[in-house]
């Protein structure tokens, strides 16, 4: 089904000719009556009947809006535009609403694509934009936005990590909005069919399942203080290569490489320690034998 306009003509128009013709028909009828001429009265007749008929199909369209129009079962098309309107008689009129409409998916227990239980949810907004679509290729389209919207949001959930400590990795947690974006595109594939347009999609609720909330908390704060340590002891690794080669090159000393050994040792405990270190002064010889 495709969305086609139907025939309709502005309604305050429409009135004052069926009012003319009304007038006209009740006229034919009169002078019919009088005249006992049969052609007269039998034409007013068929005047009151065609504009009794015409009456009977007048519409009103809100705005945001719609009206399909049926004609005993046949799609005639539908009106978009607001206001007051005359279209083909003996006809069904249902309205539909072009609204911008949102809801909020259910809450999900879906695995991400490590394994990990976790809850999702997400806010979708759409509208309506082809009439014959939502009305007729699906059965009930409201109903078909939800379920399919639960069905992306599961699709979309498994094919991300939940976190992860590697910056260029995608996950659910770190890149919502790329995320977002991903679901609204597989969501208007999946309700093109229906004639709904998908406007916005957000993540609402993102977190572990409650059975396994606390281990993964632990995991993150163990990946957390492996990722922090790495960093320090790179940096410490840099800083105490600079100060050897500051002290070699500066002050013109070279080191054996037993004090060598020595200093970087205390260099590399002095700056990753996470507790202050305590100074000790030797007052030793400290000329190499």
């Amino acid at each position: 089904m495709k969305e086609k306009q139907a025939f309709h003509i502005n309604g305050y128009i429409g009135l004052v000719g069926l009012l003319a013709l009304l007038l006209a028909g009740t006229g034919l009828i009169l002078s019919g009556s009088h005249t006992w001429n049969t052609a007269f009265f039998v034409l007013g007749i068929i005047l009151w009947v065609i504009a009794l008929l015409f009456l009977s199909s007048l519409t009103i369209v809100a705005p945001n809006k719609a009206m399909a129009v049926l004609f005993f079962g046949k799609y005639l098309g539908t009106i978009k535009s607001n206001g007051l309107f005359i279209t083909t008689p003996l006809t069904r009129k249902i309205p539909i609403s072009l609204k911008v409409r949102n809801f909020n998916s259910s809450l999900l227990k879906v695995n991400d694509s490590d394994g990990n239980p976790i809850e999702i949810s997400a806010v979708i907004v759409y509208r309506v934009v082809d009439t014959a679509k939502a009305m007729f290729d699906v059965d009930y389209y409201l109903d078909f936005v939800e379920i399919q919207s639960e069905t992306a949001i599961r699709h979309i959930a498994t094919q991300y990590p939940y976190d992860t400590f590697n910056d260029d990795d995608l996950t659910l947690r770190g890149n919502t909005t790329e995320v977002s974006e991903e679901l609204a595109k597989e969501l208007q594939e999946r309700l093109a069919m229906a004639g709904v347009e998908v406007i916005e999609t957000r993540l609402n609720h993102l977190a572990y399942a409650t059975e396994i909330a606390n281990a993964m908390l632990q995991r993150q704060q163990a990946k957390a203080i492996l990722s922090a340590r790495q960093t320090i002891v790179e940096g410490a690794v840099t800083m105490t290569q600079m100060a050897l080669e500051q002290i070699e090159n500066g002050q013109e000393i070279h080191f054996t490489d037993d004090r060598k050994v020595q200093l970087i040792n205390n260099l590399l405990v002095s700056i990753i320690t996470d507790k202050g270190t305590q100074p000790v002064i030797n007052t030793g010889d400290l000329s190499d034998k």
